[in-house]
């Protein structure tokens, strides 16, 4: 990967949220020529610059909305990971005439500059709430890996690839339900969690970022990658961080009660990363699996071949509920292996 990504110059946008960082930390020692790194967010773009300061990189204040500086902050660039989006599910139905100007006419205002600066790749980040949509963000989301995927086709593309990768739940990114569950231990209880029956795929930050990386260098153009990882039931991983911080926080696990509220509107009991009709066209490699375009008579050019394939086709579905989820003491191990909760923590 590191002959992949040395000497190259790469935008990621997002570059201050949570798996941006991580980007950004695992592409800095890879060598790149340039960094440039773009965010909304004034602190944390400003905390970026200050820890890299003087390694080639370059932070700037802005927003994919803004079609102009997407323009210019991709003159020059080989690739762009597009990672800038609204994420929060309730939040997008509260706010959805926002959620399509950054989720959709930004991925818009990607593909627009990445075709007019002659990028070589572009990945858009996308989420299992793509899949089979229930909420604003997910239709959202969807429609952008539907943009990504058509830009490959469109008259005034002369050479830049584009393609997508689904996340399953990040595992202690901001705004998912580790940092809640540590916050509802550390204060004695109770925690709350939706429903008993839910699953989720997990992934660390660093599995997330990883995942992005590899799939720009194995693009060929229009696919959606899905990484294989693990399946969490909500409640164990309820019980299995009680277990864990319970006693750090000065309480008793037996003491800090387990309340059961409900799911939210447009929340699942299971998550979905490869439709049944998806299924149709995809095809299974080591560690993931590659979802090709549905009209492939339009990009009957493209060979979608890669290195480590399994199979080319898949066999079922890809749906938590589905999938063997890790015991108890599986989970714990994972948690501690990969050191999730002590990074909440020291944050």
């Amino acid at each position: 990967m590191k002959d992949f990504y040395q000497d190259r110059r790469i935008l990621i946008t997002g570059a201050a949220g949570t798996v941006g960082r991580e980007m950004v930390r695992q592409l800095h020692a890879l060598g790149p020529a340039e960094l440039r790194l773009m965010d909304n967010n004034e602190s944390e773009i400003f905390f970026l610059m200050e820890e890299y300061k003087g390694n080639n990189v370059h932070c700037f204040l802005g927003d994919v909305r803004d079609s102009e500086k997407i323009k210019k902050l991709a003159d020059g660039i080989d690739i762009i990971i597009h990672s800038a989006a609204f994420k929060h599910v309730i939040l997008s139905e509260y706010n959805p005439f926002d959620v399509v100007q950054t989720n959709i006419i930004g991925v818009e205002n990607i593909v627009r500059a990445a075709t007019s600066c002659g990028v070589k790749y572009v990945l858009f980040t996308s989420s299992d709430k793509a899949v089979n949509p229930t909420n604003v963000m997910g239709t959202s989301k969807l429609m952008g890996e539907r943009l990504i995927t058509a830009a490959n086709a469109i008259k005034d593309n002369g050479k830049t690839i584009f393609s997508s990768t689904r996340f399953g739940n990040v595992i202690g990114s901001r705004g998912s339900v580790v940092p809640l569950f540590i916050k509802q231990i550390k204060s004695g209880g109770p925690v709350t969690i939706t429903d008993k029956r839910m699953t989720r795929f997990i992934m660390t930050i660093e599995e997330a970022a990883r995942l992005v990386l590899k799939s720009v260098v194995i693009s060929k153009g229009g696919e959606v990658f899905v990484t294989k990882m693990p399946v969490a039931r909500i409640a164990d991983l309820a019980e299995v961080m009680i277990e864990i911080l319970a006693p750090k926080y000065g309480h008793k696990s037996s003491d800090i009660e387990m309340v059961e509220i409900g799911a939210k509107p447009g929340e699942k009991l299971y998550e979905e990363l490869m439709s049944d009709e998806e299924v149709t066209r995809s095809m299974e490699l080591t560690d993931m699996f590659v979802i090709t375009p549905a009209f492939k008579a339009i990009y009957h050019s493209i060979n979608y071949n890669y290195p480590d394939t399994v199979s080319d086709k898949a066999n079922k579905s890809y749906i938590s509920a589905d999938e063997k989820a890790l015991d108890k003491k599986e989970l714990k191990q994972y948690l501690i292996e990969h050191r999730v909760l002590e990074k909440i923590e020291e944050n």
